[in-house]
């Protein structure tokens, strides 16, 4: 079974030979521990692979990304401020925190007419792998490092003309990157917003039906039709916005379940949308044993894996997280499980 049949199968829920494997790593593993990100990816290869693409040149950006003391400007112009190495940090200084700016406020179209798809479909047809492109649509998240995150929790409560305006913009931009993906011979296409605190959405969730569900339903339609899977990513306590997730056509989602209840999640979702991941990164992978590593995953099996499928076996890999708990989820998904009741 090709690592694209074995990921078709779990997402189809047509029994994979086992679940596909997808390592995500911060990009301070990537800068500090190289060697061991290299050794891991031979030892446990991904089943998903990405496909060859160019972007266009920035206008806006500058500096490099995940350093310290090093300004960074990304491609929208927010300017990031790092105080770790290795990750993203926050934009402390918003352009658009002052609506007088939006007037004058552009997205960063360079980026898309400028890019350059001629090696996409051929990089598809050379792997045997699922090929999954990764996007930089995010709405909510871009809203956010625009205006600022109070700023624009108290847009949503006021939903003034500006707010919509800088909403439907930012669409607009993303719904033609989605569209340009969609052209293409991917496999899947992904997106992402985080939506979740500890314990709940950010916002109520009829908040989320008016306001970002009809974004995420066009992007949906798009790749629909054009005959793609939908894979979405999002941090937090998600469960209350999964069945619209469902509804509008996610194939696959990436949520913190270990922030959730995992039994009721499997209880309520198992069989109807593919969970992409995950073991939980804020406890067990930095702090946990090796044996609860494999306990985690473990329930995670009992809960969801009845051998049909439906799963992706993903972690993100952290810069303090040893890379034996890693090394751990990976074991743990090849074990024989004690499978749960298929009924």
């Amino acid at each position: 079974m090709t690592s694209r049949e074995r990921v078709i199968r779990a997402l189809e829920f047509d029994h994979p030979d086992r679940a596909p494997r997808d390592l995500w790593a911060l990009p301070g593993v990537r800068m500090f521990r190289g060697e061991e990100l290299d050794e891991m990816s031979a030892r446990y290869p991904s089943d998903f692979g990405g496909p060859a693409v160019s972007y266009g040149a920035s206008l806006r950006a500058r500096g490099t990304p995940h350093e310290v003391g090093v300004p960074y400007v990304d491609e929208w112009g927010c300017e990031w401020t790092v105080a770790e190495p290795g990750v993203a940090g926050e934009v402390k200084q918003p352009p658009l925190a002052d609506w007088a700016a939006l007037e004058s406020f552009s997205p960063p179209w360079e980026l898309l007419d400028g890019a350059d798809f001629t090696q996409t479909n051929a990089s598809c047809a050379a792997s045997d792998k699922f090929m999954k492109a990764g996007t930089g649509v995010r709405p909510f998240e871009r809203m956010q490092f625009l205006r600022g995150s109070q700023n624009l929790f108290m847009d949503i409560a006021t939903q003034s003309p500006e707010f919509f305006r800088l909403r439907d913009l930012i669409h607009q931009y993303e719904l033609r990157e989605i569209e340009l993906w969609a052209a293409t011979d991917v496999d899947a296409v992904s997106f992402m917003d985080d939506w979740g605190t500890q314990h709940a959405l950010l916002i109520a969730p009829d908040l989320w039906r008016a306001l970002y569900k009809p974004l995420y339903t066009a992007y949906c339609d798009v790749l629909k039709r054009a005959g793609k899977y939908v894979f979405f990513h999002s941090d937090g306590h998600t469960a209350a916005i999964i069945p619209d997730l469902i509804e509008i056509g996610v194939d696959a989602i990436n949520t913190q379940i270990f922030c959730m209840d995992i039994e009721e999640l499997a209880r309520r979702f198992k069989g109807k949308i593919t969970l992409w991941g995950e073991i939980c990164r804020q406890n067990i992978l930095p702090f946990g044993t090796v044996e609860e590593v494999r306990q985690a995953v473990r329930r995670v099996r009992r809960a969801f894996d009845d051998g049909a499928g439906g799963l992706v076996a993903q972690c993100e890999w952290g810069i303090r997280d040893p890379k034996e708990n890693i090394e751990a989820v990976f074991e743990t998904w090849l074990e024989d499980p004690p499978l749960c009741d298929p009924s």
